[in-house]
């Protein structure tokens, strides 16, 4: 943490503003990494980061921005009570914030879940994955793995909300957010998953399976973890187990052979 507050004094100092001011954008350039990286170490909100500058002695000023605290206050509702108990009213209660500066930030509901979902789903990551992918389909496969089991797993679990929404309503709001963002995510896996189709290491399947293969044992895995967890103890492996295994089988499920080689997914 000391390093990022280094990077965020040093961000102020450059900016002249208050380190509650800054954006977390040239906190992350100052600190040598992504947003993305930078919310992930920060649990999601910079509120962690405002605290560790005040106890180095420093006032971190001023409140973030509407934008910031209401995304904020909308995924702890979501993690809290659900997708579809959200109400402007409530997040605007929580970010301390007007009704009409949601309207005006997000032109309504639908766009105050959507930036949610950008901010705390899997597409930061996925972009971010798809534009420096691993050489190797193995390591490719268990990256994928581990990039979207951290939007399903940790706090505050929006994801598993966004599933839940989706299931018992096909045409609420989880649809209409996954309508806006399903292009992008499939744009992302297509990135990752299709130059391996086209180099032979992956049967030639269409892209909708590949990502069925690829996703469903691990949204099984994450979505029943209270179950499996209840009913089957200690002899449930670790999530981390977990997608070594789901990674061997997806490669046993989908790679052909490489010349020379025995294991599925080894680079020739």
């Amino acid at each position: 943490m000391q390093d990022l507050v280094k990077a965020a004094l040093a961000a102020a100092k450059e900016r002249g503003q208050d380190v509650a001011d800054v954006p977390l954008t040239a906190i992350a350039t100052a600190a040598g990494i992504s947003r993305s990286t930078l919310l992930r170490r920060l649990g999601g909100s910079r509120a962690a980061l405002d605290e560790a500058v005040r106890q180095t002695g420093v006032d971190p000023g001023g409140r973030p921005p509407v934008r910031e605290r209401a995304i904020e206050a909308a995924a702890r509702l979501v993690a809290e009570r659900g997708l579809g108990a959200i109400t402007l009213d409530a997040v605007a209660d929580r970010a301390a914030c007007s009704l009409p500066s949601l309207h005006a930030v997000f032109e309504g509901r639908d766009g105050l879940l959507a930036a949610v979902f950008l901010q705390y789903g899997p597409l930061p990551n996925l972009e971010a994955l798809a534009a420096d992918p691993p050489e190797r389909l193995d390591d490719t496969v268990r990256a994928l793995h581990h990039t979207f089991l951290a939007s399903l797993a940790d706090e505050p679990r929006i994801v598993p909300a966004v599933f839940a929404d989706l299931l018992s309503r096909p045409d609420g709001p989880a649809a209409r957010m996954m309508t806006v963002h399903m292009p992008r995510i499939v744009e992302g896996l297509g990135r990752l998953l299709l130059p391996h189709v086209e180099s032979g290491r992956i049967r030639p399947l269409p892209l909708p399976v590949l990502v069925q293969l690829l996703l469903g044992p691990l949204l099984s895995r994450v979505l029943m973890r209270p179950v499996l967890e209840t009913t089957l103890g200690a002899g449930l492996p670790s999530l981390d187990e977990s997608i070594d295994l789901f990674t061997e089988a997806y490669l046993r499920a989908v790679a052909l052979p490489a010349p020379d080689e025995s294991t599925p997914g080894e680079e020739p």
